[in-house]
């Protein structure tokens, strides 16, 4: 069977892994464009590029693939691409651009998405973040067919995950990454044998889980301690919760619910300890211990190391 692979990040990059070691033949990856990243802003290519150059699989990089958007001449030639590698199917995961329908209608079985979630709960661009941020006891992937619509297509296979009471957003990406490179490599062998039927989403339950935005980061410390925990959770490592000490930004990675400690009195955000066990800070309600801090330009450290350098005196109030 014959694969085009349509991705970018880490959680991509896993899938087409997965394909590649099972011996499909990939004759072509359609990738974002390089971007700047890190301190010197240098272009960098995506993981799924990466892979892809490394195998010596062709790759495309167009800003569009409208043939009437901004981009024509690079929607053009991805087309010619596309048309070209004569592919049975197209596989997409994370990819970042939409798909017109020519691309849709292009493979003779169609395109098909590995989705970081049980649709139709959560459609849309985070659904990880999301599904933590939200308490959600569980999630998983689905393998869609796609058409037109925002995570609207029918589902080939679903599979749950239970989330951890511990898992942030970059340990759970992991662990659905690697599921969806199982998965799809599943659906593959079972379409080209006929042995595989989509089924329409159910029409309730559906969830949008809208792109992160970093002001989001920021933590209001009035919220009950249950929510900000799901938030710190839900934000690791992207964009990474935050909060305001000493006129200065601090970033929050990890923490725990402090069930031992009783409501104090104090205002929202005071710090009501500090010490090698972690910061404990007073929510509305609730009480929740910080162990794992970052200062602007700094490493994220163990609380223990961190107060070190920053001392976080009992009645100060984080903003």
């Amino acid at each position: 069977m014959r694969v085009i692979f349509a991705g970018t990040p880490e959680f991509a990059r896993v899938a087409l892994e997965r394909l590649h070691a099972a011996g499909f033949d990939i004759p072509l990856v359609l990738t974002q464009p390089d971007r700047p990243a890190g301190r010197g802003m240098k272009l960098q290519a995506s993981p799924v590029k990466q892979f892809a150059l490394d195998h010596g699989i062709a790759v495309a990089q167009p800003h569009s693939l409208r043939l009437d958007g901004k981009y024509p001449d690079e929607a053009a030639a991805a087309r010619a691409a596309i048309e070209a590698a004569q592919a049975d199917v197209m596989v997409v995961a994370a990819y970042g651009l939409i798909l017109p329908q020519w691309v849709l209608d292009t493979p003779r079985l169609g395109c098909l998405n590995i989705h970081a979630s049980l649709l139709p709960r959560w459609r849309g661009a985070a659904p990880i973040h999301r599904a933590i941020e939200a308490g959600d006891a569980e999630t998983g992937v689905t393998i869609m067919q796609m058409d037109a619509g925002l995570d609207t297509g029918a589902m080939l296979l679903v599979e749950k995950l239970v989330i951890a009471p511990e898992d942030s957003t970059g340990s759970l990406h992991d662990k659905l990454a690697l599921l969806g490179g199982r998965m799809i490599v599943e659906v593959l062998e079972l379409v080209a044998c006929g042995g595989l039927h989509a089924v329409p989403q159910p029409a309730d339950g559906v969830t949008y889980a809208h792109k992160i935005e970093k002001h989001e980061a920021a933590i209001d410390w009035t919220q009950p301690a249950e929510v900000i925990a799901r938030r710190i959770r839900a934000f690791n490592p992207f964009p990474g919760a935050a909060t305001v000490c000493q006129g200065e930004a601090i970033k929050l990675w990890r923490c725990e619910i402090d069930s031992a400690s009783r409501m104090s009195g104090e205002a929202p955000g005071t710090i009501l300890s500090a010490n090698e066990a972690g910061v404990v800070v007073q929510c509305g309600p609730g009480v929740l211990r910080l162990t794992e801090l970052q200062r602007a330009g700094g490493k994220r450290l163990p609380v223990t190391d961190f107060l070190r350098g920053f001392a976080l005196p009992a009645g100060t109030v984080l903003g």
